[in-house]
């Protein structure tokens, strides 16, 4: 693993954080033009064909699994893909984009959790501050700068929904840890998006709305940037720093994201940004930090990846 990695990767790395951050503009423009289920299809529709075309330029082909990876990747589809986007979708089309990428970036934190509950993995104290820390930042941005809101029915249906997200994407992350090692990254995602697409394509089916897009440019734009930017592209540069950096320094980078996020927000959709948001986020952020320092024993934890 090179100490000196080029200026480009850095870029790339910048440039992830801010699709990833794009992700939450683009599902606020469709969420409201499409049912959950249906948005959910189309993205991983053009995402999956994407993820195929990368894993033929870098992989050659899709290697057979066995009977214990189909069930790994079954599991991974359900979870990262189908209930992820379920949730997401559905709650980006109930609160600002700013406000939803405050949530997911307790993805981090919320792994780390179930890590230690269900996999055993060893908690230090610096990672332990971090999940306070980022746990009490988002608490602020969802009693909207009242942390006793949280009591008093300030939290809506659309907070609970990316809270959903979160930890649909928590327990993939712990999936794909146990069940899928030996495989490339880029394979497992591949064929948990084939998966989760099956999945998500049954779902709309059932709820009889197996509509085409709106034959707007901004609705096609928007699902072609979820997919083949916020999935594809994205992917295989993180991926890249997590080769050539480690996974303890490429994560930090994902502590940009909702920081982009908001700003993209305020520009494209006019979303405003109160005193609660941008104290709570920076709380966050900082405990997000944290959370990927490494340590003393170690590196810190494998990057969670978002959006």
């Amino acid at each position: 693993m090179s100490e000196r990695a080029p200026v480009t990767l850095y870029a790339k790395l910048v440039a992830v954080a801010a699709i990833w951050g794009g992700t939450f503009i683009a599902a606020r423009v469709v969420a409201p033009l499409m049912s959950a289920p249906a948005a959910s299809l189309w993205r991983y529709v053009v995402a999956t064909a994407a993820l195929v075309a990368f894993v033929m330029v870098y992989e050659r082909t899709l290697p057979r699994l066995d009977r214990r990876q189909w069930v790994g990747v079954a599991l991974l589809g359900a979870t990262g893909v189908a209930l992820y986007n379920l949730f997401f979708m559905a709650g980006m089309e109930k609160i600002p984009a700013s406000r939803g990428s405050l949530i997911v970036a307790l993805n981090p934190v919320a792994t780390m959790l179930g890590g230690a509950l269900f996999l055993g993995e060893p908690l230090t104290r610096l990672r332990i501050a971090g999940a306070i820390v980022a746990l009490a930042g988002v608490v602020l941005v969802l009693g909207h700068g009242d942390p006793l809101g949280l009591f008093r029915g300030h939290v809506g249906a659309g907070e609970l929904l990316m809270l959903g997200a979160v930890l649909s994407w928590a327990a993939y992350t712990l999936i794909g840890k146990r069940l899928l090692a030996g495989m490339s990254p880029l394979v497992a995602t591949t064929y948990a998006a084939l998966c989760g697409t099956a999945m998500l394509a049954v779902v709309t089916a059932l709820a009889g709305d197996l509509a085409l897009p709106p034959p707007t440019w901004q609705a096609w734009l928007a699902f072609v940037f979820l997919g083949v930017f916020g999935t594809g592209i994205a992917f295989v540069w993180f991926y890249e720093g997590v080769r050539r950096l480690g996974a303890a320094r490429t994560a930090v980078f994902i502590n940009l994201v909702p920081v982009f996020a908001i700003v993209l927000g305020v520009l494209l959709l006019g979303e405003r940004v109160d005193a609660s948001m941008v104290v709570g986020g920076l709380i966050v952020v900082a405990g997000v930090w944290l959370l990927n320092r490494p340590t003393a024993s170690g590196p810190g934890p494998a990057p969670v990846t978002t959006g």
